[in-house]
């Protein structure tokens, strides 16, 4: 469904990315973990034609994104959903209107169409009930779930998530990675999570993929990711600091 061939991108004399390669099957979920400012968002943007690489490729479903013009990459970004850090719920729209946002600028569907969409949509993230709530109403968790079901109204083939558990409690965050299972298994949606969360990487991902100087350095299975004996890998699994690291 993704793949990345030898994708490069600087900004200005900063290099981020340095030949990056992968590969992400349909109904596969991947997980990419690195160091903060290693280029994990930067690679998420270039997998939806946000970002352009100063070289390499990024092929999506078959079609090679990087050449194409802006109306092509609409078509092809109707096969995404993405799923923000903070959930980026507008705070003036209730919980059903803003799910229902991506089927409004559609045009195409009618009240009657977006307000089944929506209560599926919000059934499947275990959110009924709540579409006139404003999103200061919910609690972080609930947040996050309104984001996913927003995600996944217009029934995408591709989920991007960009640290979903970031900033919840690890009772909370068990149920968001088990949301994102339950989503990815009955919607038969790809997934791609970048997250710092051990826990979230090990439950989530078919594959983990560990982007370290500007590369993917390694990846795999989660057991056989987890159970690496690399002292780069297990420095950052572990979340131990460099004792000769200045990090202040």
């Amino acid at each position: 469904m993704i793949e990345v061939r030898q994708l490069q991108k600087s900004f200005g004399p900063q290099l981020i990315l340095d030949g990056v390669n992968l590969q992400i099957c349909t109904g596969e979920s991947a997980v990419i973990i690195g160091r903060s400012g290693g280029g994990k968002s930067v690679l998420l943007k270039h997998l939806i034609g946000l970002l352009q690489p100063d070289a390499g490729e990024v092929l999506v479903d078959g079609e090679n994104i990087t050449r194409m013009n802006e109306r092509q990459l609409l078509r092809v970004r109707e096969k995404f959903g993405m799923v923000f850090q903070g959930a980026a719920l507008f705070d003036s729209m209730t919980v059903a209107e803003n799910v229902a946002f991506p089927l409004e600028r559609k045009k195409k569907y009618t009240t009657g169409e977006i307000a089944k969409r929506v209560a599926a949509a919000l059934d499947v993230v275990d959110l009924q009930g709540t579409q006139k709530k404003k999103p200061a109403e919910l609690s972080g968790g609930m947040r996050k779930r309104a984001g996913l079901a927003r995600a996944i109204v217009y029934e995408p083939q591709i989920l991007l998530y960009d640290e979903p558990t970031t900033g919840l409690d690890p009772i909370v965050s068990d149920s968001i990675d088990q949301l994102i299972i339950r989503v990815r298994d009955r919607l038969k949606v790809t997934s791609v999570v970048v997250t710092h969360d051990m826990r979230s990487a090990r439950r989530v991902g078919h594959q983990v993929f560990m982007l370290h100087e500007k590369k993917i350095y390694a990846s795999g299975p989660p057991a056989e990711f987890f159970a690496s004996t690399d002292a780069v890998v297990r420095q950052f699994i572990d979340g131990v600091a460099d004792a000769k690291e200045n990090l202040f």
